[in-house]
């Protein structure tokens, strides 16, 4: 939750002070992505695992972005933060799906 809302915070003041906001978002992106990689799967139905894996993509496209604001002047970072943000609100509900559907 700490990550996620540093990630939120980062890109939001990266308006108004650019430096200390990339380095928020990449400390959230980090955190985010790395409570994503320690909280495994238990379940052995492949549709779970596999969206599992794809919100563990979207946390390294988040770490990408982070770094993204570090190293290009440009808003690239935008359209990766943007493309691990739809990976992420998208496994998130179709994980909660499949968990449903198999109960």
């Amino acid at each position: 939750m700490v990550g996620a809302c540093a990630v939120l915070a980062g890109a939001v003041l990266k308006m108004f002070a650019p430096n200390e906001a990339s380095m928020l978002f990449l400390a959230g992106a980090v955190l985010f992505a790395v409570m994503q990689f320690i909280t495994r799967c238990k379940s052995d139905n492949f549709t779970i695992r596999r969206l599992v894996w794809q919100q563990q993509l979207g946390g390294v496209a988040l770490i990408i972005a982070g770094v993204l604001m570090f190293t290009h002047t440009r808003n690239e970072w935008i359209i990766v933060t943007f493309i691990g943000a739809l990976i992420e609100m998208y496994t998130a509900f179709r994980i909660s799906q499949e968990i449903n559907k198999v109960k």
